[in-house]
């Protein structure tokens, strides 16, 4: 995968404009809306039972994320993951603190577990959790690299049929027996909520424009940690980063994608 590639796919995102429905929580809203504009896709949001399988029609991804979970927020999640795969529509898993409550854990296991799920994007802890660790993270912070969850994503990519990607210093994202590693980043980008979220949103559009999903995740991490390298060198703090980020997203340019790192690695 090239830089060129990413960058034919950006472009069709532009032009496409794909609509990315999301079922999110309340603290990231605005910023992963903002995130997916800044791509150049459109955001839609809703936590409604009600209208949720008719919005899901006229999506062509669907992101989850357990953030802020309710009830009524996990049966809607329910009703247009199983309208989403019914018509082919990617659906991308954000379990977000998975281990740290019940909920946390058994809501983003019963879709995995029915199927409905073409991509999981979470951190090392989250990914850990999902695979039966009994260690209870702190919050929805990781307590641990990516590479402690390689095995519990392979073993969920093997048994449920779906992408991992694991976010941490550096990405992993894995398909069956294929592994990738995504370099880009700035650990300053850890200090502004939603960030992880955000590049669930990423991941999102890519599968819109590429069907290869193992790809399409890793398109996605190299994008959002790339636009993080470039926002730090115009920025003073978190603060001024949550904005740069925004603009480097909308500025990425091909002659920039040519920063990204992005390689295949060997599961031993």
């Amino acid at each position: 995968m090239t830089s060129e590639d990413i960058f034919k796919r950006l472009e069709t995102i532009r032009t496409e404009k794909p609509l990315v429905l999301n079922i999110t929580n309340i603290v990231v809203t605005n910023f992963t809306a903002n995130v997916l504009l800044a791509l150049g896709a459109s955001p839609a949001m809703t936590t409604s039972e009600h209208e949720v399988e008719e919005l899901t029609a006229n999506c062509r991804a669907l992101v989850l994320n357990t953030g802020t979970p309710t009830m009524d927020q996990v049966q809607a999640m329910r009703l247009a993951s199983a309208r989403a795969k019914k018509l082919g529509i990617p659906v991308i898993l954000d379990p977000v603190g998975a281990g740290a409550s019940k909920l946390r854990i058994d809501a983003p296991m019963e879709f995995i577990r029915k199927e409905w799920i073409s991509v999981v994007r979470g951190n090392a802890s989250e990914i850990m959790a999902l695979g039966g660790s009994l260690d209870r993270p702190r919050g929805v912070d990781s307590l641990h690299s990516s590479d402690h969850a390689l095995d519990a994503a392979l073993k969920l990519s093997a048994s449920y049929r779906c992408v991992v990607c694991i976010s941490g210093e550096e990405d992993l994202i894995v398909s069956g027996d294929r592994v990738m590693k995504v370099s880009n980043g700035h650990k300053m980008m850890t200090l502004i909520t939603g960030m992880g979220c955000a590049s669930t949103t990423l991941v999102a559009a890519f599968t819109v424009v590429e069907k290869d999903y193992f790809k399409a995740a890793a398109m996605g991490m190299a994008v959002m940690g790339l636009a993080g390298e470039l926002a730090v060198r115009k920025s003073s703090g978190p603060g001024s980063l949550a904005v740069s980020f925004l603009d480097s997203l909308y500025a990425m340019n091909k002659d920039s994608l040519t920063a990204i790192r992005v390689k295949a690695v060997s599961k031993g």
